[in-house]
């Protein structure tokens, strides 16, 4: 049977479904190892560490397998083996300011403990080195073996931090140094870190180095400012003056929303390639019928997310996270539709990247900003009230410039 062949791209859209589920189990199954190897106080470092882990994949993972996955899809391996030099100068440099600003912030970020300003450096090095790994996977279409990795990545944490839990070791650097080990899971596709020598005409210049730069650091700041308002409403409470309590009850009602999107961030490995290959090919039939579908998918997806988060939703809020974690109705109700608006961001996201538009991404997430910052600065209501209200107001500010984007890029490419 081929290997392209229908069930077979099933058999391997399923593994990638499933490996992201599992990976998401296994992130938070490490963290909750640490903190109780630890206790809540000495696992501070580890939590500050396992914050930026999310953040390196965010600016890093993403953008670097994205890149690759299209420019393979539109110009062969060969191209991604000729412009490979510009982007690992750019992640070099981000290493070492990285590394450098732990370890001058050492104090405040990890009680001193200098040894995180190392771990730091290889957390953003071996999340360039993931991207790299599952971007040659994913534009060979070894979406099975992505899963895996992703599998991969984060069992080998887990069994890293429960082994010192067993042990009674009782370091925070330990489970810092378990965190990083996760990355060695790569060095079981030995295979995805050489490119192929495939080269194919490159018109639209994608193997250039400094398109390369261009995209990977729009894609990159992008990716972090939409981590930033989907992760940051918690700190940004805190900061606003909300209660210890209205912290916890925020951050476990985002934790449980936003876990299709945890799962829907491996999953669009898949998709880059494919559009890619249909903006190269000029399909622009079968690159309008995405774009239709993103609008009703989203359309459908916030009625539903507003139904759920207005009904069982704190219900569930209570069940996954214990009866003292209590979120209002309305609240949970802006949250769930906020999270599936940022579903749908994720998406237009991807698309823009296989039109080779990152730039577009970036700029929509920085507009978003403004209103977001208006609803902080005039919003009457309540401290939770007022963050929850600028969350959906990013959110959906992002999705309407992101929706703008695309239908410009296909229409561009109709008009090219």
């Amino acid at each position: 049977m081929s290997p392209t062949s229908p069930s077979s791209r099933s058999r391997a859209a399923s593994g990638l479904a499933a490996g992201s589920v599992l990976s998401g189990v296994l992130a938070y199954v490490f963290f909750a190892a640490s903190t109780r190897g630890l206790g809540a106080e000495a696992a501070a470092p580890v939590a500050v560490l396992w914050s930026w882990w999310g953040f390196a994949a965010a600016g890093l993972t993403f953008p670097v397998q994205h890149w690759i996955t299209r420019t393979a899809a539109v110009a062969g391996e060969g191209a991604v083996r000729a412009a490979r030099g510009t982007p690992a100068r750019l992640v070099a440099v981000v290493v070492v300011v990285t590394g450098a600003g732990a370890w001058l912030l050492r104090e405040p970020l990890f009680g001193g403990d200098g040894r995180f300003a190392l771990l730091v450096a290889l957390v953003t090095a071996g999340a360039a080195g993931m991207g790299v790994v599952r971007g040659l996977l994913a534009a060979r279409r070894r979406f099975a073996a992505v899963g895996a990795l992703l599998v991969a990545e984060n069992l080998v944490r887990c069994v890293a931090a429960l082994g010192l839990v067993v042990l009674d070791v009782d370091d925070p650097a330990a489970y810092g140094a378990a965190l990083v080990l996760g990355y060695a899971a790569c060095a079981g596709w030995v295979a995805a870190w050489r490119t192929l020598p495939d080269q194919r005409p490159d018109a639209s210049g994608v193997g250039d180095a400094g398109r390369a730069s261009a995209f990977l650091g729009s894609a990159a700041g992008a990716q972090v400012v939409a981590q930033a308002v989907l992760t940051g409403g918690p700190v940004l409470l805190a900061v606003l003056g909300g209660s210890p309590t209205d912290v916890t009850v925020l951050f476990a009602a985002l934790a449980l929303y936003r876990a299709p999107y945890t799962v829907l961030v491996g999953q669009v490995a898949q998709a880059t390639g494919a559009l890619a290959r249909l903006v190269d090919a000029r399909r622009l039939d079968r690159l309008r019928r995405v774009e239709v579908a993103l609008l009703a998918a989203t359309a459908v997806g916030v009625v539903v997310g507003a139904a759920v988060g207005a009904g069982p939703g704190p219900w569930l809020v209570r069940l996954v996270f214990g009866p003292d974690v209590r979120v209002e109705q309305g609240v949970s109700a802006a949250l769930a539709v906020g999270s599936v608006l940022a579903l749908a961001t994720l998406l237009q996201g991807v698309v823009l990247l296989a039109h080779d538009r990152p730039e577009r991404t970036l700029l929509a997430w920085l507009l978003a900003l403004v209103p977001a910052a208006a609803v902080l600065v005039a919003a009457p209501g309540s401290a939770t009230t007022t963050v929850v209200a600028a969350f959906v107001a990013a959110q959906a500010t992002a999705w309407v410039l992101l929706a703008v984007a695309t239908h410009r890029a296909r229409s561009a490419l109709s008009d090219a």
